[in-house]
């Protein structure tokens, strides 16, 4: 099932960033504390870095990544999602926007 929307959040109004505009996000933290971001990743392969372990939940569009370690290249489109462990990274190739919900933790 895809989120539509989540209730009850403070929003970073400024955006984050990345690599020169072809992905960005807003942070926002829900009502127990919790912490996730939401963003898109415009057409690009990129290479993310992470310190916390992620679940990268696709809402739009789709993407194909590849896990740390991993040479096998896997799809994620809207509905689906893909784990990334803490300290690792994935690669990441979008075609059209993939819109997403990064759930941290």
């Amino acid at each position: 099932m895809t989120t539509k929307q989540i209730p009850n959040v403070d929003l970073t109004t400024q955006a984050n960033v990345y690599f020169d505009g072809k992905c960005v996000s807003h942070g926002f933290t829900l009502a127990d504390g919790t912490e996730k971001s939401v963003g898109v990743v415009l057409p690009s392969e990129l290479t993310f870095n992470t310190a916390a372990a992620e679940i990268m939940e696709c809402v739009a569009g789709a993407c194909e990544y590849k896990l740390a370690g991993s040479d096998h290249w896997q799809t994620c489109s809207a509905g689906q999602s893909f784990n990334i462990t803490a300290n690792s990274s994935f690669d990441i190739k979008v075609a059209e926007a993939f819109h997403y919900i990064c759930h941290y933790g």
